[in-house]
C-alpha cells in the first residue's frame, strides 16, 4: 500500500474516501505539513495503490495502515471515515479520530434518519457495471452538491481523479459495499479517545446532524462536531483554512 510521508512533528495519518486517492487532500498537507508528520493514504485499488489487491474491509485495511505508520491521529474523510473509526476502535496506537464529512453508518434506517437511502447504494453497484466513467462523474457532482464552493471544488475533484489513473473497479465494488454495510455505532460509547467530527453544512452525502448525533455517542466530553459554514461533501477543499485549523488545534492536544 502506498503511504506518502511528509512533514515534521507529531503523526496525522489521512485517508481518502471511495474512487479518490490522498492526493485530494492537497489543500491540507499544504497547510499542516510544517506542524505535523503527515502520512497520506492511497487505500488498495486507488492512486498509487491501485494494483495493491488488499481487501477494502476493514481489519485488512486497518492492520495495513497500522504496520507501516507511527502512533499517531488518524483522521477518515467520507469513506476513509470508517477506516478511521475501526482503527481507533481496535488499535492502542490510535491517539485520537478526525472524522471528516464521515458518519459510523452511511445508510439511512428507522433509528439513524440522517443519512443516505439504500437505493443510493444499490443504483451506484448496477450502473458502474453499465457506465463505469459516467457513475464515476456522477459522484463527484453529488460530492460537491449544495457546496458553496461547488464548481472550484468538482474542477479539482475531476483532475485529482485521473491525476492518478482511475481506481480499480473490484476497489470500486467493494467500497460500495463497505459504506452500504457498515454501522460501527456500537464501537462510540467504548471509545475512550479524544475525537473531533468535521462537517458540511450544505452536505449531501453525510449530513453534518448526523455527524453531530455520532459525536454525542461517544463518552462525555471526549468528542466534539464542528460544522462548516456553506461547505459540501469535502470541506476542505472550498473551506481549507478553517478545516486545517480545526485539526492543528485537535492533533497538537493530542499529541
Amino acid at each position: 500500500m502506498h503511504i506518502e510521508v511528509t512533514g515534521s512533528g507529531p503523526a496525522l495519518v489521512l485517508i481518502h474516501g471511495w474512487a479518490l486517492h490522498g492526493g485530494i487532500f492537497a489543500p491540507l498537507v499544504e497547510r499542516l505539513a510544517p506542524q505535523f508528520q503527515l502520512h497520506i493514504v492511497d487505500l488498495p485499488g486507488h492512486g498509487h495503490s491501485r494494483d495493491d489487491s488488499t481487501p477494502l474491509r476493514l481489519p485488512y485495511l486497518v492492520n495495513a495502515i497500522a504496520a507501516a505508520t507511527p502512533a499517531a491521529v488518524w483522521c477518515g474523510w467520507s469513506l476513509g471515515g470508517l477506516v478511521a473509526l475501526h482503527a481507533a476502535a481496535t488499535l492502542p496506537q490510535v491517539r485520537g479520530l478526525g472524522m471528516l464529512a464521515a458518519t459510523p453508518r452511511f445508510v439511512r434506517g428507522d433509528d439513524w434518519p440522517d443519512a443516505v437511502e439504500p437505493s443510493v447504494f444499490e443504483q451506484f453497484g448496477r450502473d458502474l457495471e453499465q457506465d463505469y466513467r459516467g457513475t464515476l462523474e456522477r459522484f463527484l457532482a453529488l460530492d460537491v452538491m449544495g457546496s458553496q464552493h461547488a464548481r472550484s471544488e468538482l474542477r479539482t475533484l475531476r483532475e485529482s481523479l485521473v491525476e492518478r489513473g482511475e481506481p480499480a473497479p473490484r476497489a470500486l465494488h467493494e467500497g460500495l459495499a463497505l459504506l452500504e454495510r457498515s454501522d460501527l455505532r456500537g464501537a462510540l460509547p467504548r471509545l475512550q479517545k479524544p475525537g473531533l467530527w468535521i462537517g458540511g453544512q450544505r452536505d449531501r452525502l453525510v449530513s453534518a446532524r448526523a455527524m453531530h448525533s455520532a459525536a454525542a455517542l461517544a463518552p462525555v466530553g471526549l468528542h466534539h462536531a464542528h460544522t462548516i459554514e456553506g461547505g459540501g461533501h469535502a470541506p476542505f477543499l472550498g473551506h481549507a483554512d478553517a478545516v486545517a485549523d480545526l485539526l492543528q488545534q485537535f492533533v497538537a492536544g493530542c499529541a
